[in-house]
């Protein structure tokens, strides 16, 4: 364990100005989270099992060790060739903690933990998918609000559609009701903006790292949410906001509120992703219809005749939605996690078409092993859909 040190004096100096903790004990805790985090992609159920098992400290211990994997498997409920594979992904990662905590020490992030009294108890319902600790720009307080709505939709947005996100969280934030989205364009923004405008409380969850807003084009957005409310993600500083981590994103959204409405939605609009999410955690679950003509609108429509979502036409159906307690748990059959996630978007995510990264690189960017990214970039390779470029990988097809 030379490249992971978990001495109080170690862990302490390194986290720096990141958390406030009283006791060496703390400081060590808050560590080893830390450099769980940069070990593991969003949402890793064996990293979570052994957390949940034997604590951060011991669980990393165990994950960076060489002993055998069968008996804290077994403890953990996991099999010993999961923990090997989980020991594998997390190998080529390895290090990637001091430059992500340096980063965060100089953009002046907050850490917090679920050993913290800030900590957003909802996200207890993900259970071993549980996010390991939370990066934080703004006023953390505002990640467990008494009552909080998620507002999501579309990237390509109508004018409708913004009219609606806007007005929705207006009122539902100065009502006193925390509106979290994504930051995104479209209905996102139109929702922190919309809160922003009565200086309600609005938070962004990003797919990336805290301290490099995206997109872009929201910089000025996300700024102004860290200032008024606050900005979180799961990802450590550093990290690359990919397709796989924006489907791990709206997990958190769709957890850390107690309720989902969908303003404007495409037929497969990643919106819809948020959307099951909030369906399987038992949270009620809402969609503002459009005219039937309205293809941007196709996913609302689909949620409210498929899920018996509840029609939002107002702030008040939004209010009702909140105090009515659960809906129905859905059972999966509509919308299956599969179709908006798997290991190839994870390994198409980590190439670029403009240079070649070798098989090491791209493991680590993806958090898969070396071996299974290896095997993951020859079936893309017969796919044609990566091409072997020199020493390293590409993505597109050969010339």
């Amino acid at each position: 364990m030379s490249d992971i040190d978990l001495r109080p004096s170690v862990a302490r100096a390194a986290l720096g100005a990141l958390v406030d903790v009283d006791d060496d004990t703390a400081a060590v805790t808050a560590y080893a989270r830390a450099l769980w985090s940069t070990l593991t992609e969003p949402g890793d159920g064996v990293a979570g099992a052994l957390v949940a098992t034997f604590g951060a400290v011991r669980a990393l211990e165990i994950a960076v060790g060489d002993s055998s994997a069968e008996a804290p498997a077994a403890q953990a409920g996991l099999s010993s060739a999961a923990l090997s594979a989980g020991r594998a992904r997390w190998q080529p990662r390895r290090g990637d903690h001091r430059q992500a905590l340096d980063t965060a020490r100089r953009a002046g992030v907050r850490l917090i933990t679920p050993e913290d009294a800030a900590w957003p108890v909802r996200l207890t319902d993900l259970g071993a998918h549980a996010p390991l600790c939370l990066w934080t720009l703004g006023d953390i307080a505002q990640l467990a609000p008494k009552v909080a709505v998620a507002l999501v939709g579309a990237r390509a947005a109508s004018a409708y559609g913004e009219h609606v996100a806007t007005d929705l969280a207006a009122e539902c934030a100065s009502s006193g009701i925390a509106v979290f989205s994504g930051a995104a364009y479209g209905i996102d923004g139109a929702a922190h903006r919309g809160a922003l405008s009565v200086r309600g409380s609005t938070i962004a969850v990003l797919a990336g790292g805290v301290e490099r807003p995206y997109p872009a084009g929201h910089r000025d957005l996300i700024d102004r949410v860290a200032r008024q409310g606050v900005v979180v993600a799961e990802v450590p500083c550093g990290s690359s906001p990919t397709k796989w981590r924006f489907l791990g994103r709206n997990r958190l959204i769709a957890a850390l509120s107690d309720a989902t409405v969908v303003v404007e939605a495409g037929w497969r609009s990643g919106a819809l992703n948020t959307a099951h999410h909030a369906a399987e955690l038992g949270r009620p679950l809402g969609a503002v219809p459009g005219a039937v003509t309205s293809a941007t609108s196709a996913g609302c429509h689909r949620l409210l005749r498929e899920l018996d979502a509840v029609c939002i036409t107002g702030p008040a159906d939004v209010r009702e939605m909140l105090g009515a307690g659960d809906v129905e748990q859905f059972d999966g059959a509509l919308f299956d996690a599969r179709d908006y996630t798997g290991e190839r978007s994870r390994i198409l995510d980590a190439l670029t078409s403009r240079s070649a990264r070798s098989t090491v690189d791209v493991a680590r960017r993806s958090g898969f092993s070396v071996a299974d990214a290896a095997a993951l970039l020859g079936l893309l390779e017969l796919e044609g859909t990566v091409t072997r470029w020199g020493e390293g990988w590409r993505r597109g097809p050969g010339e």
